[in-house]
């Protein structure tokens, strides 16, 4: 183990920031001017321009106990791009803010940033700016992600219609269970220190959690397809919560079929070493950031291509409510737990 440390005081906030963004790359040509001025100045050329932003707690979004620094700087900008690609846009550059205290020194955030432009290089996005400031307990990360998408073509949550087929990408509820495992060999290790973690080789689960991937693939393919989602949104709280999120703001009710959820055979197999069942960890995990989206029934055949997206449901009118038809054949009203509940469970 490397004990050597440099202290982030020897630098002054100017200096650090030199450091920091000493090896940035610009990727766009949409960024006039970035990082070393009072403010960037980015021109989207008549693109619409979308603007999202997170603010990442430790100890209430992550927990550093588990979590490596090059992760975390990944993931930061990851969650942020989600946004910016669930409104069907093109991230093009972020800016990231860090509140640290003096627990960490110069070679901890090196490693953050490390993960930090892994992810701006993998999406293509640059980093134009942002601040640094000392904070009494813990890290803050706030990240501001900026995109850009042909005027008109940007989706709302609120503009799902009646009869529209309820559509989700990849595979739900891994981040969750990635979490338990994580969560479980982080309290065997308190209660006994000298006990090496066990993982169960749940590389998959755990991976989901610690270094997810935005779903810029499904952008693409829309793109590539002409489709145009009625409504679309990332789910970041879990399906139901985000169901219920597209039913209210576009004032109407759906049906969700249990058997179409997508869910990954590793994650079941996870699910069952904790005697949890796996639909309820794909209705109510949390921080898979695929993409949950409506289309008209008229795109159907265009979605099939694609292996990656599955038609779980429909769009109803408001009074007939959410509901889950389960495999059983019976009919339930869909809830929120959400992530926050079952993490504190």
């Amino acid at each position: 183990m490397n004990n050597d440390r440099t202290e982030i005081s020897s630098l002054g906030e100017f200096g650090l920031i030199d450091h920091l963004t000493r090896n940035i790359e610009l990727h766009h040509v949409s960024s006039v001017l970035g990082v070393g001025d009072d403010a960037a100045v980015i021109d989207h050329f008549g693109k619409q321009t979308v603007v999202s932003t997170d603010l990442l707690i430790e100890g209430v979004h992550f927990d550093l106990g588990y979590t490596p620094l090059k992760h975390l700087g990944y993931k930061s900008v990851v969650v942020n791009l989600s946004d910016i690609y669930a409104m069907n846009a093109t991230p093009t550059q972020i800016t990231m803010s860090i509140g640290i205290s003096n627990r960490f020194g110069l070679e901890a955030l090196d490693e953050f940033y490390e993960g930090v432009y892994a992810a701006c290089s993998a999406y293509q996005v640059d980093l134009v700016g942002g601040d640094t400031t000392s904070s009494s307990k813990g890290f803050v990360i706030s990240v501001t992600a900026i995109g850009e998408v042909t005027p008109g073509l940007f989706v709302k949550r609120s503009t799902a219609r009646k009869g529209d087929l309820l559509c989700v990408s990849g595979d739900l509820g891994g981040a969750y269970v990635g979490l338990l495992f994580l969560e479980r060999e982080k309290r065997i290790f308190m209660e006994s220190p000298g006990v090496q973690p066990d993982l169960e080789n749940e590389t998959y689960v755990i991976g989901r959690l610690l270094k997810p991937e935005a779903r810029r693939d499904i952008v693409d393919f829309f793109a590539e397809q002409n489709i145009l989602p009625t409504a679309m949104m990332d789910i970041s709280d879990g399906l139901s919560s985000e169901i219920l999120h597209i039913c209210k703001d576009s004032n109407l009710g759906c049906v969700l079929y249990e058997d179409k959820i997508p869910v990954s055979e590793d994650m079941k197999k996870a699910a069952f070493k904790f005697e949890i069942d796996p639909t309820a960890c794909a209705l109510s995990g949390g921080e898979d950031y695929e993409l949950l989206f409506t289309v008209s029934q008229e795109e159907y055949e265009k979605l099939v291509l694609n292996e990656n997206i599955s038609v779980v449901g429909y769009m109803t009118d408001a009074e007939e409510g959410a509901n889950i038809i389960t495999r059983g054949g019976s009919r339930h009203p869909i809830t929120a737990q959400g992530w926050n509940a079952l993490k504190g469970s």
